[in-house]
């Protein structure tokens, strides 16, 4: 899609990632949002994704143009566009001044891919290496019984947390339950925790706030386990409960993109009773979908 106004001159105009809410830029800004959550998967960082989009979509520039038009700080527009050209997504030009320019997204997903795929392979082939000399190691002073209680993990970017997400799901016996917003629900679906769940066929129970905008989320999930909180009830808390044994808590920022996202994982019996008694009480509270 090219669009020629002068609305679109960054120099002169907003570009559609400092657009406002009502303006001809907007509806784009949102589809660059989820751009960017998506991007993040790929480990760039939030405005690493805006550097490569906004190349993407505006053509080469210089640094200083991406610089003023972002409103990135110098040094680290420099740094971005040097991160970028790392990973392969970004092109650079011999001439003065140098311009950069971005990888069409088919050929930029396609190095992304592949860069992860080296790196898995990579790691596999050190798994049994690492393991040998794990063991050549004794264990001096481990006690005999081991207190599981009380135990919490901060995970942070959200390929450790999905990782912890999936294993709780596959170690499910009875119940796994639920609680988030809108923008929870949609992290969760992209990161298919709710079709790894559906897939389980687990029992659950799961309260949202999601609109009718977003109810596409669930199109595969019993309808029957779904409840929509209560409007006069905030919707700043986000956990997900296995068992009531153990749980992820989310830390709340709508704000953090996807690898910036954090959690704390804990089985503490304690915080996971309390937290229980909170959802049974919102979900008698809340409305069928």
């Amino acid at each position: 899609m090219t669009i020629g106004t002068k609305e679109m001159k960054e120099d002169t105009q907003q570009t559609i990632f400092d657009s406002c809410s009502g303006s001809s830029l907007h509806d784009y800004k949102i589809s660059a949002d989820e751009l960017k959550e998506e991007l993040s998967k790929f480990d760039l960082t939030e405005n690493q994704s805006k550097v490569y989009i906004f190349l993407g979509k505006y053509g080469s520039k210089t640094a200083p143009e991406v610089c003023r038009a972002l409103k990135i700080a110098r040094t680290e527009t420099y740094q971005l566009l040097a991160a970028l050209q790392k990973k392969g997504i970004v092109l650079a030009t011999f001439g003065h001044p140098i311009k950069f320019s971005a990888l069409k997204l088919n050929k930029a997903v396609k190095t992304l891919v592949n860069a992860e795929k080296e790196r898995v392979k990579s790691l596999e082939k050190n798994e049994e290496t690492i393991i040998k000399l794990w063991d050549s190691i004794p264990e001096f002073l481990k006690e005999k019984t081991e207190d599981a209680e009380n135990r919490f993990q901060m995970l942070e970017g959200s390929n450790p947390i999905n990782a912890k997400l999936k294993e709780m799901i596959s170690e499910t016996k009875n119940e796994m339950i639920v609680l988030g917003s809108e923008k929870d629900y949609i992290r969760l679906y992209h990161s298919d925790f709710l079709d790894n769940l559906t897939t389980k066929k687990c029992q659950s129970k799961i309260i949202t706030s999601c609109t009718e905008k977003t109810m596409y989320i669930f199109e595969d999930m019993d309808k029957k386990q779904i409840k929509c909180m209560s409007s006069n009830i905030k919707d700043e808390i986000c956990f997900v409960m296995k068992d009531s044994e153990e749980m992820i808590f989310f830390t709340k920022n709508d704000s953090q993109s996807l690898q910036n996202i954090s959690a704390m994982w804990t089985d503490s019996a304690s915080l996971i009773y309390s937290m229980k008694l909170l959802f049974d009480f919102i979900w008698s509270s809340s409305k069928p979908i």
